[in-house]
Parts: C-alpha cells; structure tokens; sequence
C-alpha cells in the first residue's frame, strides 16, 4: 500500500498583510486589509485621495505601527521591527517626496547608499579594494537606472524625473529583495513618466515591486496584481482584467475612459 502523498508547501509571499488596521482617534485610515504580494510581482495599490494607501505602506514599511494585524515579509513575521531592521531584511523604499542629498553629486548619493550597506565608511587610509567595489557597484546602479552620464552632477540640479530615477538607485544599494515605489510618477511629465516605467519594466524579475500609483496607465501598463482601497477597506484584489472588471471598482474609483485605455 502506498503512502499518503506529499503536498509541496506552498512558497511564502514575499509580503503578506494579516487583517491590518491603523486608526487616527476616531479615524480608521486602515480598516482590516489583508493583501499578499508573491515574489517577483509588480503589484500596485491604487485608490482615491484618503483611501489609506499611504498609510499602508508606512505600515508595510515600518515608519508606522499598526493598530492590530501583521506584516510578514518572506514569511517572516515583522511586525514588531523597527523600520532600518526592515530595510536590513530585504525591504527598501523610495517616498513621495525626494529623500537625497542636494548639494551631493549624483555618485557621491549613491556610493553613500552602497557604503552603508558594506557597513564601510570613509577612512583616512582607503582600502583600495574596498574602494573599487563600491565604485563598481555605484557604476551599475547608476547605469540601471539610466543615469550614467549624470554622475558628476549635483542631486539638486537634476530634473524631478531624474531625482526619482536616484531614488530608485539609492534604493537599490542595499540589494533589496522588495522595492516599495510611493507615488513614484507624480509631478512628472510625460517623457519622464515613460523613461521611469521603462526603468521600473528592465528591473530585475527576483526583485518584487509594490507600487502606490495614481496614473492609471501606468499602473496597467506595469501591475500583474491590483489591490483596490477604498475608505480604508480593500474593495478589491486581483489581476488588471479582474480588476477592470469589478462593478465595485467601476462605480467607486475607475471611469470609462480610464478602463478603456
């Protein structure tokens, strides 16, 4: 007689959210979401000014706690870490706002990421290996994202499109396994915007992106998986044709013209 069979266990989520809530007073911003990302997804969250995506990912991300519920990451349990113990488990984030230093240039921001990862800083006397592999890694970071020939200009006087492109650099120093991209489009103009989606389509497809997004054609151009927020609540969740489809969705958030394109 044979043996029961074995079932293979099914791969943790690269992250998964557990019954999250984050309440202001009397405001509920987070109201009981669940959402799991798998490895390797563009996933977006999209939703209407106030519908808690921001929070989420400061709750993801560890810059908030929540009221209750769980953040796993790789099927780790961190709800309780702080948001640099996060960032050293393979989470790393970009903001609404740019977070560089302006009077540095475009390398010096970059090569200050990679230091901090090696856990190196400067020495009256550099070691010269040392200095080669941050120099070769601020190299291919700059040229992932397609700012090699910008490396000697100041952060300050790069274009807003450009800042995001370092950003997304800066990010990537520590060789994160999740990439949380906040608003990473907003304010940019339309050549920007295809430059930065083209950035975000050549990166790696082991490295899982989350991406909070108000452009619509990006988040369809960009997403394998939609999750829905609405007044705090996940109204839905599931690829870009579900999601299109859901009368939920249509009567709450998307309009015609945006579903048609």
């Amino acid at each position: 007689m044979s043996g029961p069979v074995s079932v293979p266990a099914a791969a943790p989520a690269a992250i998964e959210v557990r019954d999250m809530t984050r309440r202001f007073g009397g405001l509920c911003a987070v109201d009981s979401v669940s959402i799991r990302v798998e490895t390797g997804a563009r996933h977006a969250v999209i939703g209407s000014n106030g519908a808690g995506k921001s929070t989420l990912f400061a709750l993801i991300a560890g810059a908030q706690r929540p009221s209750s519920g769980s953040v796993y990451l790789g099927g780790n349990d961190v709800t309780g870490l702080a948001e640099h113990r996060r960032a050293q488990r393979g989470l790393a984030r970009t903001f609404q706002h740019a977070n560089l230093f302006g009077p540095a240039t475009v390398a010096a921001n970059v090569a200050l990421a990679v230091r901090r990862w090696l856990g190196c800083g400067y020495r009256p006397w550099p070691d010269r290996r040392r200095e080669g592999a941050v120099s070769d890694r601020v190299g291919q970071l700059l040229e992932t994202v397609g700012l090699t020939g910008r490396a000697g200009t100041p952060a300050a006087s790069l274009s807003h499109g450009e800042r995001r492109q370092l950003e997304v650099a800066v990010a990537l120093a520590a060789r994160p396994s999740v990439l949380l991209l906040d608003e990473p489009t907003a304010g940019m103009a339309a050549t920007e915007t295809r430059r930065f989606v083209e950035l975000v389509e050549a990166l790696p497809q082991t490295l899982t992106v989350v991406l909070v997004e108000h452009d619509l054609e990006v988040v369809f151009g960009l997403a394998t998986h939609l999750s829905v927020l609405h007044l705090g609540r996940l109204l839905a969740d599931g690829n870009p044709e579900e999601v299109r489809a859901d009368p939920a969705v249509r009567a709450a958030y998307l309009d015609a013209r945006s579903l048609a394109s």
